[in-house]
């Protein structure tokens, strides 16, 4: 192997390796002729970020600190032990970022804005150089042609709120994140036409708070060799609540205040795998929809209904908050798309012996359900880089159906798809175009053949950059970032591969 410029490549490829290139970018082509052109007329594409993990700069221009700040600081936390500090720079160039986008025909851009640039303390004082930057961006993308697709919170919680009163535990976080809401609605609502309110509230409930691998780091006592506090059992339901509920809001001043005249859409963003049942059992199949409830349903059904899904209303008692009929009013509707981030599908099954409800309760124990990516020993699909991505393009499509046939066809956008590499691989990304050729075919079938109601497609992620707990170690982008060259963007295969497909070019 060669190390060049940071990137190992094979040199020289072995016969076996020409062949798998050969065979695999083949099939890629006769598959189909896939292209933009493939996609119904408005139909979106465009790429993702968050502000932690790609814009660096946590110290410049006023921005406070957040949870992710402080948790990525701590020993132990992330397997490379590395920072966002720096994350892609992407603070310091946006301009050179929004025309490698522009040079690849990508219609949007979903990025996040910091809170804690807005407000350094989570509330208070407006901090100006957070609004001009995001102004900077917003005039970027426009000036290009690219539509800015703007997150609220994707999970850097300003360490001031969690210091004051715990942040997501409390409910004074709802006025909180509507003030933040409202100023933004107000500095960038006149450009920004496409909002998300929270994204991942299932991640923020579920690795913040109840396995404690993600900021603020919040489990259960058999667990506190990971967690200094927490309670698995009810912490990850409030927290699940008052996200629900600052998104309703939000979205209920949006609509009041800033929508007649700004005519802008808002959303939320829930991420799900896709659940196939392990066996034919009734048993399993009665998990497989335990499981959805419990990851998709939590935060879906609300969302559409005003309510929790009736499984976890049994089955968690107590434990689950109320809405009262002013918020169940309230949430109902508060959406004008369902944004989706799909990147796998794996097996479920019923959890007969109830050993994870010995050992721990908490909502994996709650559902009843324990999923995995193998059947016996055999997995699921053929692996990405992480240990979780299996690559089940017929998931995609599955999962449009179940939105459609349950809860009504809203409008979807995908607003997170993609795979990772491990940290060495080089710039011959034949699995990522694959990937996405598989994943756009499924998603077509699904628009076209059963008439799913989805509006756009965003790939997860534009640059490599900083992945939360696994760090710099693994490599989602498009572009490869050379972390010992200056972060200089280098296209991948992908680049080329979706140039052609938003060209209308068949690609090799």
């Amino acid at each position: 192997m060669l190390l060049r410029k940071g990137i190992i490549v094979s040199s020289p490829p072995s016969l076996k390796a020409v062949v798998f290139v050969v065979v695999v970018g083949f099939q890629i082509c006769v598959a189909q002729n896939l292209s933009r052109a493939s996609f119904p007329k408005g139909f979106v594409f465009g790429t993702a970020s968050s502000a932690y993990q790609f814009e660096g700069a946590v110290k410049e221009d006023g921005r406070g600190a957040t949870i992710w700040d402080t948790f990525a600081h701590t020993p132990g936390k992330v397997i490379d032990f590395s920072t966002g500090d720096v994350a892609v720079d992407q603070y310091h160039r946006y301009v050179e970022d929004v025309q490698l986008m522009k040079d690849m025909g990508m219609d949007a851009y979903r990025f996040s804005i910091a809170w804690s640039r807005i407000f350094p303390n989570g509330s208070g004082e407006i901090n100006q150089a957070g609004i001009d930057h995001y102004n900077k961006l917003i005039n970027a993308l426009l000036a290009k042609g690219i539509e800015p697709y703007v997150t609220l919170y994707h999970w850097d919680l300003p360490q001031a709120l969690q210091d004051r009163y715990n942040g997501w535990l409390d409910r004074q976080i709802i006025k909180n994140f509507a003030a933040y809401a409202e100023i933004c609605f107000q500095k960038f609502g006149d450009r920004v036409k496409n909002w998300i309110t929270i994204n991942e509230p299932q991640t923020v409930s579920i690795q913040g708070y109840d396995v404690g691998l993600q900021a603020p780091g919040r489990c259960t006592i058999l667990l506190r060799t990971f967690c200094r506090a927490g309670n698995s059992a009810t912490e990850p339901y409030i927290v699940a609540h008052n996200l629900l509920l600052s998104h309703a809001t939000a979205v209920d001043i949006y609509k009041r205040k800033y929508q007649p005249k700004q005519r802008g859409r808002i959303a939320i963003v829930i991420d799900s795998f896709w659940f196939e049942p392990l066996s034919n059992s009734r048993a399993d199949i009665e998990a497989k929809q335990r499981a959805l409830d419990f990851r998709f349903g939590w935060f879906i059904e609300p969302v559409i209904t005003g309510d929790y899904p009736m499984s976890m209303r049994s089955r968690v008692g107590d434990r689950l908050p109320k809405f009262s009929a002013a918020e169940s009013a309230l949430m109902k509707g508060s959406y004008d798309f369902v944004g989706i981030n799909h990147y796998t599908t794996w097996y479920v099954t019923d959890n007969k012996t109830n050993l994870i409800g010995i050992f721990l309760n908490d909502t994996v124990a709650d559902s009843g359900a324990v999923t995995l990516p193998f059947k016996g020993l055999m997995p699921i699909a053929n692996r990405a880089n992480s240990v979780w991505l299996y690559i089940v393009p017929r998931g995609i499509r599955s999962l449009m159906n179940y939105i459609k046939d349950k809860y009504g066809n809203p409008p979807v956008m995908i607003t997170e798809n993609g795979m990772d590499d491990a940290k060495g691989d080089g710039l011959h990304d034949v699995k990522r175009m694959k990937y996405h050729n598989d994943y756009l075919t499924n998603l077509l079938a699904a628009i076209k053949e059963d008439g799913c109601n989805v509006k756009g497609y965003f790939v997860w992620s534009f640059l490599d950059n900083w992945e939360w707990i696994a760090g710099f170690t693994s490599r989602y982008g498009l572009y490869y970032v050379d972390y010992s060259d200056k972060l200089k963007r280098i296209p991948k295969d992908s680049v080329r591969w979706f140039k052609n497909f938003l060209a209308g070019a068949s690609n090799p």
